[in-house]
């Protein structure tokens, strides 16, 4: 590999900020420090103006593939990972087949080995994700899996939830739970209140997501096993998660970056590209979801990039299947609406906070902070992201890398935007461009 200096940028790591360069020699960090030098067989990036951070992680990501590659693909869902900054994702089991085996892990990682980002396969919790029989855990904790899911379908069975909690924590593995309690969601398509009233539209009640958070927190405390919850998009689930974590029990919260920016209210027209689960919420909400960002109660920005092709997402509102694109523009709507670029009205939080809840901090709930989210650091591996933090540029679906083009923010403008990603030292983005 090339020795590859970035140079004048400012590193933002766990550790704080300060002005630097970093020197890549092997695929590793080799030094960093000011008037560093890239030697004769070097190459050398200006990051002037630019922040030098560790690769961003993804904890939610549908990759697609078994089974729906016209959606998209493990190469394609990976490309546009690297191009949003992220050097790691969590792809969700819920492909066909589920991510239930050693046989599925095994292939998700074969295709994963080319990709532009580290993939990861989260395993299913139930066989097939029918919610039925536990899945066989330990084959998959084996080759790696250090996250399981039933995402898409939450656990429904209490007992079974209590058998998965001590079994995955006696493997060293965390579960993720996609909190919805189906006797209260089934048949629903949007929140239920004053949209899903106006426009006629089944609802989704807050509840049905808190009932299952506030199970599982009791159900952490019973075991003492850590869970993750997915995708939080309620201020009830916020508060549950918050009051949980002041008891000292082992939770984590992620939310989407969907919950912090979208209302119900943005369903107005039918448009199913508004469609998600869970649903988009009030303006309560999404106040929460930014409070908890901000103060800890959530730990981690998660994408559920969730591709449809186009025929799926032009089917009426009900019956079109939910999810939205989120891997190329999760980090500039958390620096413009978050922190506070372009036109954005943000709580107050900081870039590092902001790269804390997109690298680090999610690094450390999969497992991964080995590779990936840890400090800029001699010794450590290439696996970093430069943002030009001031870039502004206006979202286009048809210049998105995913095979989909299921995005709600379709002519947005927005701040901040990936410049360059660095993958074991290997430039995977160059001038917002992928390299593979």
């Amino acid at each position: 590999m090339t020795r590859l200096l970035v140079r004048g940028g400012t590193v933002v790591d766990e550790t704080g900020t300060r002005r630097a360069d970093v020197l890549i020699d092997g695929g590793a960090i080799a030094a960093v420090g000011e008037g560093l030098r890239a030697g004769d067989a070097g190459r050398v990036l200006d990051a002037g103006g630019c922040l030098v951070a560790p690769g961003l992680v993804d904890l939610h990501a549908h990759l697609r593939q078994p089974g729906h590659e016209e959606a998209e693909t493990i190469e394609t869902g990976a490309r546009a990972a690297a191009l949003g900054g992220y050097t790691a994702v969590v792809a969700m089991p819920n492909t066909e087949p589920a991510i239930d085996c050693a046989s599925v892990v095994r292939d998700v990682l074969e295709l994963a080995a080319t990709a532009a980002c580290a993939v990861h396969p989260a395993g299913a919790i139930t066989a097939g994700r029918a919610g039925a029989r536990l899945a066989p855990m330990a084959e998959m904790a084996a080759l790696g899996v250090r996250l399981f899911t039933d995402d898409g379908a939450g656990v429904q069975d209490g007992r079974l939830m209590r058998r998965a909690l001590e079994y995955g924590s006696a493997l060293g593995a965390t579960l993720a739970q996609h909190c919805e309690d189906d006797s209260l969601a089934a048949g629903g398509h949007l929140h239920e209140g004053e949209w899903s009233s106006r426009l006629g539209i089944p609802g989704i009640p807050a509840e049905a997501e808190e009932l299952m958070v506030a199970r599982d927190v009791a159900l952490c405390r019973l075991t003492g096993a850590p869970v993750h919850f997915l995708h939080l998009s309620t201020a009830g689930s916020i508060a549950l998660v918050r009051t949980a974590k002041a008891e000292g029990l082992a939770v984590t919260a992620e939310a989407a970056p969907h919950h912090f920016t979208l209302t119900a209210a943005a369903a107005a027209g039918y448009d199913p590209v508004y469609k998600v689960n869970p649903p988009l919420r009030t303006d309560a909400d999404v106040a929460a979801v930014r409070a908890g960002l901000a103060d800890g109660a959530i730990d981690a920005i998660a994408t559920d990039h969730a591709p449809h092709p186009p025929e799926a997402k032009e089917a009426p509102f009900d019956q079109a299947p939910p999810g939205m694109l989120g891997l190329e523009t999760a980090l500039a709507l958390g620096l413009t609406e978050l922190v506070g670029g372009h036109g954005g009205a943000g709580p107050g939080l900081g870039v590092e906070a902001l790269l804390g809840l997109l690298s680090w901090q999610p690094a450390r709930i999969a497992g991964l902070t080995g590779e990936h989210g840890g400090p800029v650091e001699a010794g450590r591996g290439a696996n970093l992201c430069v943002i030009d933090p001031d870039a502004t540029w206006t979202v286009d679906p048809d210049r998105l890398a995913s095979r989909s083009r299921n995005t709600p923010y379709a002519g947005r403008a927005m701040t901040g935007r990936v410049r360059h990603t660095l993958l074991r030292g290997e430039l995977v983005v160059l001038d917002g461009e992928a390299q593979r």
